[in-house]
């Protein structure tokens, strides 16, 4: 397979850089990297490496394989075109910790007491009496890293009393997880989030997803010789955005760019400091666009890379995003709202698996799940037995990834629990939810209030049923509360019961 990567990256010193990754050509301007991922090169024999690339606030609508028109994602789109593409994927939660909790343990949020975001001075973090994803890997002779966003603790930066992070939840290497509060978006160096990181690419203004991109390269090269899960936990695109200049300006040519004014901090629209204009563009955001195009590239580099070793058709990739879009940032449409919400702007994912002679590719996948479906899924597919002691919710893709007909249900039910002592910034409100087969019911903690739509119908929940059909609301309302009351009063089960 070809690999095209039309980016604008690094205006930098091509000797130095190729000197700290052959495969990337940092140029001024716009350069066209052809990357070969040839599918002819003997597969690796073995358990299969897993690379995990995950997203933050990206919503569900944002890549061209998903109709976006402004957005530019050409390597996503072909590991879409040559992988599955789920089209009703759903995170565990609208917000950044619960939905890690789940894609930690295979859990729902609620059973690790993980249901809103952590705060930077949270004393809350990722019990270490669960046997995490990483950990049940490593049980099974893989080496696991992460590179980039963690979010399941506290900092003692921030006055935490208690700091667990991912080398003490079965990570062999950890880099540029935060040690500190990761709001508020530093994508060049210093980085407020880990002040102990080293820049290390020659520009003074080293931008961070290509230093991920550079080090997810180098992690692959170190450890290519072994089994090897890779988290690569992009911190974009969150908010606040803040794209590298030749990219946004890239963006701004284009029709339709969003605008908006600077930041009152930077009135003299310095395109370094926080935050330049149009970084608060409610549609076809410039400065998102340049970011989504970073982390695209990266794939694109990672594709290379694993060719260049022999080891593509050994390699499961998994891309997905953590929760929906932020609707003061961007447009989920067709879907309804975004993050903090409940409604499918806000829970629903673009995800895209992808191995070439192994997971039948080519396909869209219209099941429903959602992201504690990871854990069983990798396990399966990695030959690595699930924890005995620790209950899994989450059930395994496998057999629709291998295009088998399994025991999955297509009416399955999935659920939220969402309590808020407070309306999120965001306009997220304290609520649960219930989908069951086409009906998804929402109920408001904070009220009482039900909504129900039928999402085949009606996948932008433009018009609540709940009056129209009361015996489906009754029937799913109890639903919700009896799996509530469940999870809640046992949030500890053996996997057997």
């Amino acid at each position: 397979m070809n690999w095209t990567i039309n980016n604008h990256l690094l205006k930098t010193d091509c000797t130095l850089i190729n000197k700290i990754c052959p495969l990337t050509l940092f140029a001024a301007g716009v350069i066209n990297l052809h990357v070969s991922c040839s599918n002819d090169r003997t597969a690796t024999e073995g358990k299969p490496n897993i690379i995990f690339i995950l997203a933050d606030d990206l919503g569900y609508s944002e890549l061209g394989c998903y109709g976006n028109k402004f957005n530019e994602t050409p390597n996503l789109d072909r590991l879409a075109a040559k992988g599955v593409r789920f089209t009703q994927a759903y995170s565990a939660a609208p917000v950044s910790s619960p939905y890690r909790a789940a894609l930690m343990t295979g859990q729902y949020p609620v059973r690790t007491g993980i249901t809103d975001y952590l705060r930077p001075n949270a004393d809350q973090f990722l019990d270490t009496n669960y046997v995490t994803l990483p950990e049940v890997l490593r049980s099974n002779g893989y080496h696991t890293g992460i590179i980039g966003k963690w979010h399941l603790s506290g900092y003692k930066l921030n006055n935490a009393l208690i700091e667990v992070l991912p080398d003490q939840q079965g990570f062999n290497e950890t880099f540029s997880s935060e040690t500190s509060g990761i709001g508020n978006g530093t994508y060049f160096y210093p980085y407020h989030f880990n002040p102990g990181l080293v820049k290390i690419l020659p520009d003074e203004r080293e931008f961070l997803i290509d230093r991920m991109n550079l080090e997810a390269v180098q992690f692959i090269e170190r450890n290519h010789d072994k089994p090897f899960f890779l988290y690569l936990s992009h911190y974009a695109v969150h908010t606040t955005l803040h794209g590298k200049p030749e990219l946004v300006e890239h963006f701004r040519k284009k029709a339709d760019s969003g605008k908006s004014a600077p930041s009152k901090d930077n009135m003299e629209d310095d395109p370094y400091k926080k935050w330049p204009a149009d970084y608060f563009a409610p549609k076809n955001n410039p400065h998102l666009a340049a970011q989504l195009k970073d982390i695209d590239a990266g794939v694109g580099m990672i594709c290379k890379k694993l060719g260049e070793l022999g080891i593509e058709d050994n390699t499961i990739i998994i891309f997905s995003s953590d929760n929906g879009g932020e609707s003061r940032v961007t447009d989920n449409y067709p879907l309804r709202e975004g993050k903090s919400t409940l409604y499918e702007g806000g829970i629903r994912e673009p995800l895209i698996i992808y191995q070439p002679g192994k997971i039948a590719g080519g396909r869209v996948i219209d099941e429903i799940t959602a992201n504690y479906d990871f854990y069983p899924t990798v396990c399966e597919l990695s030959g690595t037995k699930l924890p005995e002691k620790q209950f899994i919710d989450g059930i395994s893709l496998a057999p629709a990834l291998m295009g088998k007909k399994g025991k999955r249900e297509a009416s399955r039910t999935l659920y939220w629990h969402y309590p808020l002592l407070a309306k999120h910034f965001l306009g997220g409100r304290s609520s649960g939810a219930i989908r069951d087969g086409n009906w998804k019911l929402i109920e408001f903690f904070d009220t009482g209030e039900t909504e129900l739509y039928n999402l085949i119908d009606d996948i932008g929940e433009s018009e609540n049923l709940s009056s129209k059909y009361p015996e489906k609301v009754y029937e799913l309302h109890n639903k919700l509360i009896y799996w509530r009351n469940d999870v809640i009063n046992k949030p500890f089960r053996n996997n057997k019961e």
